[in-house]
């Protein structure tokens, strides 16, 4: 009782205000204070719903089927074994595999055009074709993720498929790995181009100015001086980036071609990401069918977590790097 009398006693001083400034100040403080807390509420109330509902597979009998095991379904390549089937379909040991190296392949192809892109829009574009540009990069990032899909599935499958034969490859009508990294690419382009053109126009006129004065080259001032100085911010649109790759799952479907055997590295194979096997057949609404997805769900944000971690270690590591 005592120190809920000194809780109340406090909380009655915190709450005498002396001008109705404090009072104002108090007001929108505790408004900030409760949208912050309605934001982390969601993540949090997320991660306990996909949590709890995927760990249902391993700790029941699932109607006779067994309980699946953990290790198994993480790094096996058939996670559910019967007397008359064997299931591969969610076992995740190829599919993670799969997932970082599409990604990567993405990030790998679409960094280079997006900064160069954020570059010329910054610095060398006249204004009103940078803003033109601009705004062109906008749209590209406000098209939904399913017309991104039909884009490729109308346009670069066909593509691929014809390419593929050039090689000697009968793809299967191009569904494949380079379907799947060319249509993550195009979709991280306009987050990757729009941060990295923010942290461009963000570099210090006086820095570039005084390479100018040294008498280096505009173009030498651009990728020695602008780039080096805007590298943290463009390293965090390459996380933003990778974390759009990792979890876009409706276009992936559309050209992966949703592989149930892996790795797949090669270009003309088909492959499957964990987003585009949790969207597989998604009208089961009970069972283990159903609840092996949010098991899935679990491991992707558990990728996606440390993908994030990493990344942002080497960003802190490329950070200090100073501007030579």
């Amino acid at each position: 009782m005592h120190k809920i009398h000194e809780l109340y006693t406090n909380m009655r001083e915190k709450l005498r205000f002396n001008s109705r400034k404090e009072r104002v100040d108090f007001i929108i403080h505790s408004m900030f204070l409760l949208a912050t807390v309605v934001s982390a509420s969601f993540i949090i109330i997320i991660v306990i719903f996909i949590a709890q509902e995927g760990m249902i597979p391993f700790v029941t009998d699932n109607d006779g089927l067994g309980a699946v095991n953990l290790w198994r379904f993480l790094t096996g390549f058939t996670w559910l074994k019967g007397t008359a089937f064997q299931s591969n379909l969610y076992a995740v040991g190829y599919i993670i595999i799969n997932t970082l190296y599409v990604a990567f392949l993405s990030l790998l192809l679409a960094m280079p055009i997006g900064v160069l892109t954020a570059l010329f829009i910054a610095k060398i574009a006249p204004k009103k074709i940078a803003e033109v540009l601009r705004t062109i990069v906008e749209m590209l990032a406000a098209i939904p993720s399913i017309v991104y899909g039909l884009f490729g599935a109308g346009l670069i499958l066909p593509w691929i498929y014809e390419f593929a034969k050039i090689f000697g490859v009968q793809s299967k009508g191009g569904n494949s790995v380079l379907a799947t990294v060319l249509v993550l690419s195009l979709m991280i382009l306009p987050t990757i181009t729009a941060l990295s053109e923010v942290a461009i126009r963000s570099v210090r006129s006086d820095i570039e100015h005084g390479s100018l004065a040294l008498g280096a080259t505009k173009t030498q001032t651009n990728f020695k001086v602008v780039l080096t100085s805007a590298k943290s911010g463009i390293f965090a649109s390459a996380i933003l980036g990778v974390g759009r790759a990792l979890g876009e799952a409706t276009a992936v479907s559309l050209v992966a071609g949703n592989a149930r055997s892996g790795p797949s590295f090669g270009l003309f194979e088909t492959t499957s990401t964990l987003t585009s096997t949790m969207l597989q057949g998604l009208k089961e609404t009970v069972g283990i069918d159903y609840d092996i997805r949010f098991s899935v769900g679990i491991v992707l944000m558990v990728v996606i977590l440390l993908t994030n971690v990493t990344l942002n270690f080497v960003k802190k590591e490329v950070g200090n790097v100073d501007v030579k």
